[in-house]
């Protein structure tokens, strides 16, 4: 495993942090303007963003630890997958007008691309340590 394999994941999770910390204060400070404008309900719009500002900050030591480990790579991975779930599952449980469902599907198809850019890059890593091994 080279330096540039580590930094190019690096780079992916470090982004996913950022954005997910920006996404944080977004919801966090706008709740009640987003909810009125996507009727997604506000609590919803507030505690999401709560949840987001302490995953960014561990996607952010993940990266900052070198990705060394394969646990907390693959619990990023899998974070921001169960978040895909539960934000197309809320279509169950809320009735957001078009914006709202906009917000949630844009949303979750950035956090899943992450997702999968995440994943590609730990593979390539593991596949090269694998046959370097």
């Amino acid at each position: 495993m080279t330096n540039s394999d580590h930094g190019g994941l690096a780079r992916i999770l470090n982004f996913d942090a950022l954005t997910c910390a920006a996404m944080g204060l977004f919801l966090l400070l706008g709740s009640g303007p987003i909810a009125g404008i996507t009727a997604i309900p506000a609590t919803l719009l507030f505690y999401a963003g709560a949840i987001l500002i302490p995953i960014a900050i561990y996607m952010a030591l993940v990266a900052r630890a070198g990705t060394g480990s394969p646990l907390a790579v693959w619990l990023v991975i899998l974070g921001n997958l169960g978040w895909v779930v539960a934000s197309v599952a809320l279509f169950g449980v809320i009735a957001p007008n078009g914006l709202g469902v906009a917000l949630i599907l844009g949303q979750a198809a950035v956090v899943g691309l992450l997702a999968w850019l995440e994943y590609r890059a730990w593979r390539g890593i593991s596949a090269r340590a694998r046959v370097t091994a």
